[in-house]
Parts: structure tokens; C-alpha cells; sequence
């Protein structure tokens, strides 16, 4: 069990009361344990030590932690206007998630919005450039969900040599997002550049497909592969934290460079046909940007 210190810097009468509710009521509390009370030598300041119960990372701690700051302290020092301080292995793993985490959401709405506008603008097709984003996210998302299978659940892990955790280090998800979408983007850019190119010549989605899978199918596998030989490196270390990186990284680009590159995206756009190409009338004004090819080289009609 790791204690968490609930220090004030006051030892007034009616703060010292206070401390001694929190010490009784953490007391009788499954997440906590019997504490006790240090005064400094100076009598400035007054600390409460309470075991937590649980692995510092893990889930009953956490909880524990962010209680004790929310509701259970504002309780036992509502008469007082000192704010007590939380500190310890627990309550700094809390600050270190919030940090991490506080940020995901605009990150995520930054990289997708700006991802959505480039690809619309350089494919003038909203449908392919929401597409191209779902297919990068399924393949986080598969590299979320056997993060969790393996490190969380024990799933082959033995087998793979990983250490099981109680927790994903917060850090790990958003690398894995920044790294995954990065390197996933760059091969969808660079399949669908063909498909666009072949499409443009002959009008024909169907045949732009295979040609565009044919012709970038060995790049995208073997410069996968490599990334996945470096990658997996990281995971064969002893750092269950280099272990969690290099496991989704390699694991979730294998998944993207042959089942989502190969499988998944071609047939998407077989069965999508002309509206592949789909830009709302309201977008009329894009402006026309040559990937590759000649300059002003018009699409044939569509079938």
C-alpha cells in the first residue's frame, strides 16, 4: 500500500480538528486505512499520512485519490477556509493522468479537422478524406483494444514476454494516436494519390482501384514491415512502458498495412463506386490542387 500525505499549513485549533475528522473518517474507509498525525517542529504546518490501498496506478487507487480531494476533504474542512494539499505516489500519478489527458481531446479535434481539410482539398472528394480518417482510427483503435487485451488482461502475454499492469502509462494512448495516424496517413496518401491518378486517366473507379492497389501494395508492406522491425525492438526491453509502445505501434501498422491498406480500403471503394468522389456542390470553390500529373487535366466522366 502507498500513503498519500495530506499536508496544511496551518495548526490552528480549528484546522487541527479538521485533520482528525479526515483521519476518522478515512479510517473506517475500505480504500484507506488507520493514519496518523506529524506536526513540524515549528508548528507551522500539519501532515496526515493515510495508507491507500491498492497499486498506486490502478483503478481503486486512482478513485480513491480523486474522492478524498473532491468530496471527502471539502466535507471535513468546510468550516475552515484552509485548503488542504494531497500528495504522495498516488495523487502525483493522478495529476500525471490529468496532465496527460486534459489535452487529448483538443489534439485530437486539431490533427482530425486539420487532416479532414488538407485531404478534401487535395482529392476534392469529402467522401475519401472521411474515409481516410475512419480507416486511420480503426487502426488506433485496434491497437487500443489489444493494448488492453494483452497488458491489462494477460492474453498471450507470456507469450509475447510483456509484464501484466494494472494500468496503460498515460502517455502511451496519445503517442500511439499521434505515431499511428502520422505514419497510417502517409500510406493512405500515397495508395489513394495512385488511385486518384488512375482515375483521372480513365474515369473507371474500379480499375483505379486495382491499379492503385497494385502499384503500391509491395512499397507499403515492406516500408511497414520495416517500422514494425524497429518498433518491435522497443517492445522485446524490459520497460513496461517501451513494451505497451513498440507492441501497438508494430502490431497496429502490421493490421493497417494489410488488412485495412488491402483489404478493408479497396473494398470500401468498391462498393462505394462514383460516390467516392463525392464534393458538396458548396465546396464548388476548393481550390483544384495537382498531386501528381499535368496541370488542368480533367477527370473522364464517371461510371
Amino acid at each position: 500500500m502507498n500513503p498519500v500525505r495530506i499536508v496544511v499549513p496551518e495548526t490552528s485549533p480549528r484546522v487541527l480538528a479538521a485533520l482528525r475528522r479526515t483521519a476518522t473518517v478515512l479510517a473506517v474507509d475500505p480504500r484507506f486505512g488507520p493514519g496518523t498525525i506529524e506536526i513540524s517542529p515549528d508548528r507551522q504546518v500539519a501532515m496526515l499520512t493515510v495508507p491507500v490501498k491498492g497499486d498506486a496506478v490502478g483503478k481503486r487507487a486512482v478513485a480513491a485519490v480523486r474522492d478524498l480531494r473532491k468530496r471527502i476533504l471539502p466535507l471535513a474542512f468546510a468550516p475552515s477556509p484552509v485548503k488542504p494539499l494531497v500528495g504522495g505516489k498516488t495523487a502525483e500519478n493522478v495529476d500525471y493522468f490529468d496532465a496527460v489527458s486534459s489535452p487529448a481531446p483538443y489534439v485530437l479535434a486539431f490533427v482530425l479537422g486539420l487532416t479532414l481539410i488538407l485531404l478534401t482539398v487535395v482529392f476534392r472528394s469529402i467522401v475519401i478524406a472521411a474515409k481516410a480518417i475512419l480507416l486511420n482510427l480503426l487502426s488506433v483503435g485496434a491497437a487500443y483494444g489489444l493494448l488492453v487485451l494483452v497488458f491489462l488482461h494477460g492474453y498471450a502475454a507470456d507469450f509475447f514476454g510483456f509484464q501484466r499492469v494494472y494500468a496503460i502509462d498515460a502517455w502511451v494512448p496519445l503517442f500511439l494516436f499521434s505515431v499511428l495516424f502520422g505514419l497510417s496517413m502517409d500510406y493512405q496518401v500515397f495508395l489513394l494519390s495512385r488511385i486518384r491518378e488512375r482515375y483521372d486517366q480513365t474515369g473507371d473507379t474500379t480499375d483505379a482501384v486495382i491499379h492503385g492497389v497494385a502499384s503500391t501494395a509491395r512499397i507499403i508492406t515492406g516500408a511497414a514491415l520495416i517500422i514494425v522491425a524497429v518498433f518491435a525492438g522497443f517492445a522485446r526491453g524490459d520497460l513496461v512502458m517501451f513494451q505497451q509502445m513498440g507492441f501497438g505501434v508494430a502490431v497496429a501498422l502490421l493490421l493497417d498495412a494489410t488488412i485495412i491498406r488491402s483489404v478493408v480500403l479497396p473494398s470500401a471503394m468498391q462498393l462505394l463506386g462514383r460516390w467516392n468522389w463525392y464534393l458538396p456542390r458548396w465546396l464548388d470553390w476548393v481550390p483544384r490542387v495537382n498531386v501528381e500529373g499535368p496541370a488542368g487535366e480533367s477527370a473522364p466522366a464517371p461510371r
